[in-house]
């Protein structure tokens, strides 16, 4: 399993910057969350996922895997999309796959650039697909490209976690804003915690 890479060098600066969350990370200790660095699976899940359980997204992923074997561009492009929703996706999720695989096949997409690019231009390229939003392609950029400074707004646990965090009963995109800046340049570390303390 390959885990989201951390140490000494950002937990020290988060608990420098923010008292409340360095005591945070004192108490929950290091955090092991898996990685996918196969960026087209990785954005294949993530359309599966999209409102439905993990484990209803786990039981598509493994019919996917039945039915077409390896999960390859070139394999998906050339299968009809109702062979794609045969798998348990509706017909919409079946057509963004269809489309995102056909994308990639054919060069367009070129997904083995994105590590060299921006942030900014990983959030441009990937919006434009259909199905893909700023949420998803921010997840990906933690979970699949292990990009260093990720706090998504679109993400209601990090959200409810900078609340619990900060004893707040609301939370303003300013607020919000504020907090990330200071998590800034280790933001997706600070995001490992958020997620913890947002059950709490």
């Amino acid at each position: 399993m390959r885990i989201f890479k951390y140490g000494p060098t950002e937990v020290n600066y988060l608990k420098k910057q923010d008292e409340l969350l360095g005591t945070a990370i004192d108490r929950i200790g290091m955090i092991d969350r898996e990685t996918n660095p196969d960026l087209f699976t990785a954005l294949i899940n993530s359309i599966i996922s999209q409102q439905i359980s993990k484990k209803a997204a786990a039981t598509v992923w493994s019919r996917m895997c039945e039915c077409f074997g390896d999960i390859t561009p070139e394999i998906i492009a050339s299968v009809p999309v109702e062979k794609i929703q045969k798998c348990g996706l509706s017909m919409r999720k079946a057509g963004y796959i269809k489309n995102i695989s056909e994308h990639e096949a054919q060069g367009e997409l070129n997904l083995s650039e994105f590590r060299n690019l921006s942030d900014v231009e990983i959030v441009k390229r990937l919006t434009a697909l259909k199905g893909v939003g700023i949420w998803t392609v921010e997840m990906l950029m933690i979970f699949s490209l292990e990009r260093p400074d990720v706090v998504s707004w679109g993400d209601l646990a990090i959200r409810r976690g900078m609340m619990n965090l900060y004893g707040l009963e609301a939370l303003t995109k300013t607020e919000f804003d504020a907090f990330r800046k200071r998590y800034s340049p280790y933001g997706s570390v600070a995001s490992l915690y958020l997620w913890e303390l947002s059950h709490e």
